[in-house]
C-alpha cells in the first residue's frame, strides 16, 4: 500500500471539501411543542386567554410552540391531560374535586377565573327571580355544576328545589335555547356565553351567580402529576404566557375582543358583553384560595356530587403560582 505524505493528505481533504460545497449553517434547535386545552371553546373567560396568547405570540416569547385544542366537555379534557396529550387543561373548578375522588392523578396548578362567572339566563319577558317560582330551569345535566347552582339559587329564594321548581338536564346551549323558545323552561344556568344569546334577543342575563356562591373558584388550570415531574419548565412558561394574556384582556379589552371574536365565532360586541360579566374575575397571579376550595368541596358533598372528603392539599400543586409577569 502506498503511503501519502501529510501535505498530500491535507491537499486531498481540501479538494474534497471544495467539491462538497459550502458547509450548511447550523440549524438552531426547534422550540418545544406542547398542546394546551380548554373544556369548551364557547366561553370568553376560559378560552380567551389561550387565543390571545397565541395571536400575540406570548407563548413564542416564552420559547414554546403551542397548539390550542378546545374540547367538547370536561371529561374528554381530563382524559387528554392524564394521557399526556394535553399539557395544561383549563376547565370548571369542580372538575379537580371530582377527578381526585375518582383517583385520577391531576393537580390544580392555578386559579384561572376567580369568583363565580356563571349566569342566570331567563326568557326576555322575565324581569326578576321571583317570577321563576314554579317554573323550569335548564341545566347541562343532573349532578353538573349548573345543576348545583340551580338548586342553590332555589334554596336562597326559600324554595324547595324538588317541589317549587323543576330542574331539567338538557345538555348544550342550543338545547337550552330551543326549550326556552318553546317555553318548556323559563331560565337556564350558563357561563359568560349568555352575553351572546342576550345580544341576539333569545334570552337575558338576569344575574351573575356569585350572589349564591360567595366563596367559589369558577375556573382553574390543572396538570397531570406525571407532567409536573417531566415537563415542569414547560408548564411554568405556558402558564406565564396565559397570565400575560389575561392581563392584556384587562388592559387592552377592545383589541383582545377583536382577536377572540374571530376564533370563538362571536361578534366583537358579544365578546365585550362577556367581558363585562367575567373580565374582572380573570386571575392576576393564579393563586388559589384554599378556603374557597373547601367551600366548593362542602357544597359538592352536600349535593351528593362527591361521596367522600379528601385532604384538599392533595388536589393542588403550588409550584407554578404566584405567576410573575
Amino acid at each position: 500500500m502506498t503511503r501519502c505524505t501529510r501535505r498530500e493528505f491535507l491537499v486531498s481533504a481540501a479538494a474534497l471539501a471544495a467539491l462538497a460545497g459550502p458547509r450548511a449553517p447550523r440549524v438552531a434547535s426547534a422550540q418545544p411543542s406542547v398542546k394546551l386545552g380548554t373544556a369548551v371553546l364557547g366561553d370568553y373567560a376560559l378560552a380567551g386567554p389561550f387565543i390571545v396568547a397565541l395571536e400575540k405570540n406570548f407563548f413564542k416569547a416564552e420559547g414554546l410552540n403551542v397548539e390550542f385544542v378546545p374540547f367538547r366537555g370536561g371529561p374528554d379534557l381530563v382524559k387528554a391531560v392524564i394521557s399526556g396529550d394535553i399539557l395544561i387543561g383549563a376547565a370548571g373548578s369542580t372538575d379537580i374535586l371530582v377527578a381526585r375522588e375518582a383517583g385520577q392523578p391531576l393537580k390544580m396548578s392555578a386559579t384561572h377565573t376567580e369568583g363565580n362567572h356563571f349566569t342566570l339566563n331567563v326568557a326576555p319577558d322575565v324581569s326578576n327571580v321571583a317570577e321563576l317560582k314554579g317554573k323550569a330551569f335548564g341545566v347541562t345535566r343532573a349532578g353538573a355544576t349548573t345543576w348545583v347552582f340551580a338548586r342553590m339559587l332555589a334554596k336562597r329564594e326559600g324554595w324547595d328545589p324538588d317541589k317549587d321548581v323543576k330542574i331539567v338536564g338538557l345538555g348544550g346551549l342550543d338545547a337550552q335555547l330551543a326549550a326556552l323558545a318553546r317555553k318548556e323552561i323559563h331560565a337556564f344556568v350558563w357561563g359568560d356565553g349568555g352575553a351572546v344569546t342576550q345580544l341576539e334577543g333569545k334570552s337575558k342575563v338576569l344575574s351573575r351567580l356569585d350572589s349564591v356562591t360567595p366563596m367559589w373558584i369558577s375556573q382553574i388550570q390543572y396538570v397531570s402529576e406525571d407532567a409536573i415531574k417531566k415537563s415542569n419548565d414547560q408548564i411554568r412558561k405556558a402558564t406565564r404566557a396565559i397570565f400575560i394574556a389575561q392581563r392584556f384582556m384587562r388592559t387592552n379589552t377592545n383589541e383582545a375582543a377583536e382577536i377572540i371574536s374571530k376564533k370563538i365565532g362571536w361578534s366583537t360586541q358579544a365578546v365585550l358583553g362577556a367581558h363585562k360579566i367575567s373580565g374582572t374575575l380573570l386571575s392576576e397571579s393564579g393563586q388559589f384560595s384554599m378556603e374557597a376550595l373547601k367551600a366548593m368541596q362542602d357544597t359538592l358533598l352536600e349535593y351528593g356530587v362527591l361521596k367522600k372528603r379528601l385532604p384538599l392539599d392533595e388536589h393542588v400543586t403550588r409550584e407554578f403560582v404566584p405567576v410573575k409577569i
